[in-house]
């Protein structure tokens, strides 16, 4: 894909300080890690008003170790996740089945680690954002076996998160510098290569809008608030959209167009053009865990989300 290739040598950008975070394939037990996130899932099905109604979670990456940054498989088989290996010291990128509810390794780099696996638009394999042994993020593809590593943005960093907006354009959340300067928000597309910083002071959160080739993204504010905002590639504007819960971060969306968002053990949800601002579709008080990132499969049938107790 012509866009896969372009990218490898069409930006020219300084490196920032990079952010601390957050092979071949082989299948078997994760091995056992530091105390940290476990990844939840649970079946979705839609309310008469179009609203997702949940179903009991179940602990899918129940070990001791970080278990985080869900992201599901095309057709909705499963998902991509991150895994840490305080053996190894490292992060690897991991698939969960859901019909046979297993897992297996697809990257397996150290001492680099891979976060945030993502979908090329190509269908040829994933982007990550990747942490390399100088501590350098930079965004790299590999295949779908975790082989033939190489890295897409070779003079941008640090990027710490980053999604397809559609097949020839991408959004990236780049670190600025602690107490210097703000995250920022950076879009390119293979036509005009990397547009000028499109917001600042951005959350972590960027999220493809259903049905559509913009993309979510939480705008802080200086009151300490937040706020879901719709941005539009192409054009780098961007609207308001409704203000998060508690001046939170991650939301997904579901197909049918309806934003989902963490509320400490409740699931809360919000559908633009309603005229109820956030409404609770679920709630997990009696787990007794609370939600983070979240994730929702393709055809709208899971939810995948992140839970600490």
């Amino acid at each position: 894909m012509r866009v896969l290739a372009t990218l490898a040598v069409a930006l020219a950008l300084t490196a920032c300080s990079p952010d601390a975070p957050a092979g071949s394939a082989s299948s078997g037990p994760l091995p056992p890690g530091p105390p940290g996130d476990d990844i939840w899932l649970a079946t979705l099905a839609e309310t008469p008003d179009r609203l997702p109604t949940v179903g009991t979670p179940a602990n899918v990456t129940e070990r001791t170790g970080y278990d985080n940054q869900p992201y599901f498989l095309p057709d909705g088989s499963g998902f991509w996740y991150t895994a840490n290996d305080d053996h190894a010291g490292q992060a690897d990128i991991w698939r969960y089945d859901i019909a046979s509810a297993g897992v297996a390794r697809v990257t397996q780099s150290a001492p680099e680690s891979e976060y945030s696996a993502t979908p090329l638009p190509d269908g040829s394999g994933i982007s990550v954002i990747r942490v390399e042994a100088d501590g350098i993020q930079r965004l790299w593809r590999f295949d779908l076996d975790g082989q033939n590593a190489s890295v897409l943005l070779a003079d941008l960093a640090p990027v710490g998160y980053h999604k397809w907006s559609d097949d020839h354009t991408l959004v990236m959340f780049v670190l600025g510098e602690t107490g210097v300067s703000p995250s920022t928000l950076r879009v390119w597309n293979e036509t005009e290569g990397l547009l000028p910083v499109v917001a600042r002071d951005v959350g972590r959160s960027i999220q493809p809008i259903p049905g559509s080739g913009d993309v979510s993204y939480v705008q802080r504010h200086e009151d300490g608030s937040a706020s879901i905002m719709r941005l539009h590639p192409g054009t780098g504007e961007s609207e308001e959209m409704i203000r998060t819960l508690d001046g939170g971060d991650f939301h997904a969306w579901t197909p049918g167009g309806v934003i989902l968002m963490g509320q400490g053990s409740t699931l809360m949800a919000w559908r633009p053009g309603s005229d109820v601002e956030w409404k609770q579709v679920a709630d997990f008080s009696d787990i007794g865990f609370t939600i983070s990132r979240l994730a929702v499969s393709p055809d709208g049938v899971h939810i995948a989300f992140v839970a600490a107790f």
